[in-house]
């Protein structure tokens, strides 16, 4: 009987099976198909696109300090390799998708009879979406639209179409569309909620959050999910606060924390603040703000998000001038293990900006490194922070050169006594510190050093291969007989080291270590009574330093920081303190637009009658008599670099030396300077050689170290300039590339023209492909250069031919060169060595 029951079920099975074919439209067929592919395939496939979602948006970080957007969805910029995906929960899904499709369709008579086929591809598109094949996505959703015009599903699928019209950033049609879906009265509110919010995020993809604010705040007050109304609404009251409505804002936040515990608290601690940040700070306000931001911190809740609210709580001091309390909590936030990067770096800008602002330069460029770290390189944040940072190292190099030039100005100028008292207290610092630093013995040192090194196990020794110090017992009567040694027989006690050694000892380490200190110069103050320096040309150039880097510095704060305080004290000091006379007419003219910009009117209007009285000639005196004169091109520096370059390009070197020369005396302090600098050692270089170069690039390096053209000299020192150092000739035999080369004297300059139009003749004549320079060598010596010569005879028996034939009669004296060795020539300026080293024709050839 059982085996009957079996073999009955089985064959029923089979029947069911079998019958249920997809070409076959009958009752069975259909909802056999359809139950299995919803409560199977499709199951399976909701199941692990959930899981991709949940998966992304616990690996996806917002910043609060920005617009949120509507979906939690990071786009990747690298395109993914071919079979690669984001996360295998989407290709999953997507799989199932397309077995629902293949194994449950009945596409019969042009008609699609199982209903749940719609749904597949509505997951399909979503798969495709979440793993940004956007393309492939919208085909997707687009053969539901037209294969499946009556489905259910049909308005989740115009939606998820602009969704990823979106994505594509085809935002003006997303937004055409996303009208026409609400404006169907037959839209369920989920799916209207939806409509909304992706409308609002297409309007904020084309910064239009005045059009966007609407939309988000309908899509809060329609969506049934708590999640989502909590980001719609947060994000509502940030564009509220974007469009400049506190008042509309504040209302929002309040709906996100009066849903309190239904959503996410992320959302709650951040609504919190921005309603804190909202609340009118008057003096009755303050402690009420304050202790609310105290509650926030001390909630158990709240721990995750300890690094924001600490940050709130630092804003909050600092807005308030208690920059100590401030410092305290950003470190509070910066110490509190957290993922969120953006803030972190807010954090280390602000306590930069702290620090810069109380003048610890140092400690600020530090903070500002700190920032870059956490910044992306390609974000305007970066940059911004990247360019002050540069800024402050000029800020570092010259405070530190005022500060050691005023301090041995200011010890210089104390009397003898005074100074040895300053020395005396000076060297007491050092000692206690030293001697502090001292206490330690040499085999305490050892001690640690076999802590930190694990020993091999010891017959009868506790735990094998273990590394404490008492497991050891050489160890142990090595250390024994050292604190004997050092500290003789101490009894156990308090306070053992300032008891005196039983039977009247002395304390031999102590003893020990102040002979050790009496012996070092270090801590003598006649070391450094020694070192003053006496000599009034010495204190005049440390003087000079002082002025130099005041005035640097007034420029810095003035032009690059807009610090008008610090630049006009800066100034002023500088002014005050007897200047060179080429650094106090510019810092005048820099001091009287700081006392402008400053509305000091009478401060400014003195310097300008000073200016124009002392300096009626100046450039400056100029500009202040017509400002306008700054625009034209003979008065502006940018200008003026570009004529010179032009000139440089000329080859008239010596023309653009000697202006140079003049300019910045004229022009100094101003940017431009050392621009002119670097091109007037590049001129030098031309016309001098190679270690006039070297002096110019180093000038440049030493005394302009900050700026572009100061590191650019460095550079080319450092790398380019060793490899142009050698003068050795090489032989001609290695070269496959001459030169023929006639020379001119100074007084035969017009002649040298003369011979390169002449020469340009006879080579079209005579069917030659060289080229033809003239080419400054030095102030005394041009040469006219052909190029192009393949072999050293090639070229000597052109010259020979200009000689020989009537028509060209070209006798002038003449060498060749290979390309290398010219090169050396013109660095070197050798032209001598090379033609009495080398058998060349040049002193053989004679004038016709």
């Amino acid at each position: 009987m059982k085996l009957f029951i079996k073999a009955t079920a089985i064959l029923f099975l089979l029947i069911s099976i079998t019958g249920c074919s997809r070409k076959k439209n009958t009752f069975l067929n259909r909802n056999w198909h359809a139950v299995t592919a919803e409560y199977n395939t499709l199951y399976n496939g909701n199941l692990a696109l959930d899981l991709g979602i949940e998966a992304l948006n616990e690996r996806y970080l917002d910043n609060y300090w920005h617009v949120l957007p509507v979906e939690r969805m990071e786009i990747r910029e690298e395109v993914l390799a071919p079979g690669e995906n984001i996360n295998p929960n989407f290709l999953v899904a997507e799989e199932k998708a397309v077995k629902a499709i293949q194994r449950h369709s009945m596409l019969i008579e042009g008609g699609e009879k199982n209903p749940q086929i719609d749904e597949a591809y509505l997951l399909l598109g979503k798969a495709r979406y979440y793993d940004q094949r956007f393309v492939p996505a919208l085909e997707a959703f687009n053969y539901i639209l037209h294969k499946y015009p009556l489905s259910n599903t049909i308005n989740e699928a115009r939606i998820w179409r602009e969704k990823t019209n979106m994505r594509l950033e085809f935002d003006q049609l997303a937004i055409q569309n996303l009208k026409k879906i609400l404006e169907s009265e037959r839209l369920e509110e989920d799916d209207r909620a939806e409509a909304s919010a992706t409308l609002a995020q297409a309007y904020l993809n084309i910064n239009a959050p005045d059009s966007a604010v609407a939309h988000i705040h309908h899509a809060a007050q329609t969506t049934d999910v708590k999640n989502k109304e909590g980001r719609y609404w947060y994000i509502t009251g940030q564009l509220y606060d974007v469009v400049g409505k506190p008042d509309s804002a504040s209302y929002a936040f309040d709906q996100v924390i009066d849903l309190n515990r239904k959503i996410p608290r992320i959302y709650l601690v951040n609504a919190m603040i921005r309603q804190i940040e909202f609340a009118n700070a008057t003096a009755g306000e303050k402690a009420l703000i304050l202790d609310q931001l105290n509650q926030l911190a001390e909630d158990r809740e709240n721990r995750p998000y300890l690094d924001k609210i600490y940050f709130q709580l630092a804003e909050f001091h600092y807005q308030q001038d208690s920059a100590s309390l401030a410092i305290d909590y950003y470190n509070r936030s910066l110490r509190t293990p957290s993922n969120n990067v953006y803030l972190q770096s807010l954090d280390y800008q602000t306590l930069g900006n702290i620090y810069f602002d109380a003048a610890r330069y140092e400690v600020a460029g530090a903070y500002f490194d700190s920032t870059l770290t956490k910044l992306p390189d390609n974000s305007r944040e970066y940059r911004l922070i990247k360019r002050k940072r540069d800024n402050l190292d000029d800020v570092i190099y010259y405070e530190t050169m005022a500060r050691k030039a005023d301090s041995i100005l200011y010890i210089a100028s104390l009397s003898e006594e005074e100074q040895l008292e300053y020395f005396r207290n000076h060297t007491g610092k050092l000692r206690e510190r030293a001697a502090d630093n001292a206490q330690r013995p040499e085999q305490q040192q050892a001690v640690q050093n076999f802590f930190e090194t694990k020993r091999p196990a010891m017959p009868g020794v506790p735990n094998p291969g273990s590394s404490f110090y008492f497991y050891n017992p050489t160890v142990v009567s090595f250390g024994k007989q050292e604190f004997f040694r050092l500290w003789g027989d101490r009894e156990l006690a308090d306070n053992w080291r300032t008891r005196r050694i039983s039977g009247g000892g002395e304390d031999l380490a102590t003893e020990g270590i102040t002979e050790l200190l009496d012996n070092d110069p270090k801590f003598d103050p006649q070391t450094y009574m020694n070192s003053i320096p006496a000599d009034p040309a010495v204190l005049d150039s440390i003087k000079g330093d002082l002025n130099f880097a005041s005035y640097q510095l007034g420029l810095i704060y003035k032009d690059k920081f807009n610090e008008n305080e610090l630049a006009a004290d800066r100034l002023e000091f500088m002014l005050g303190n007897e200047p060179e006379e080429r650094l106090e007419l510019p810092a005048k003219y820099n001091l009287y637009k700081v006392y402008v910009d400053l509305g000091m009117t009478a401060k400014a209007q003195s310097l300008k009658i000073d200016i124009l009285a002392a300096y009626p000639e100046s450039r400056y005196a100029a500009i202040l008599s017509n400002p306008e004169n700054l625009l034209r091109d003979e008065n502006n520096p940018t200008a003026i670099y570009e004529e010179l370059y032009h000139k440089y390009d000329e080859q008239r070197f010596t023309e653009v030396i000697d202006q140079i020369n003049r300019l910045t005396a004229e022009l100094t302090g101003d940017e431009i300077v050392p621009k002119l600098e670097l091109l007037k050692a590049m001129a030098e270089g031309r016309l001098y050689g190679f270690n006039s170069y070297k002096e110019g690039l180093n000038y440049v390096a030493l005394n302009y170290p900050q700026s572009i053209e100061g590191k650019k000299a460095q550079e080319i020192l450092s790398n380019a300039l060793p490899s142009l150092a050698g003068a050795e000739f090489a032989p001609d035999t290695l070269s496959n590339s001459f030169k023929l080369v006639y020379s001119f004297e100074k007084e035969e300059r017009q002649g040298a023209s003369e011979l390169q139009q002449k020469l340009e003749e006879a080579l079209q004549e005579l069917g030659y492909s060289a080229e033809i320079s003239k080419d400054v060598y030095n102030q005394e010596l041009d040469f006219v250069v052909v190029h192009g010569f393949t072999t050293a005879a090639g070229a000597n028996s052109f010259a020979q031919r200009l000689a020989d034939e009537k028509k060209y009669a070209i006798d002038k004296k003449y060498f060749y060169i290979s390309t290398p060795n010219y090169r050396i020539v013109q660095i070197h300026k050798n032209i001598e060595t090379y033609l009495s080293s080398l058998n060349t024709p040049y002193n053989n050839v004679q004038k016709r």
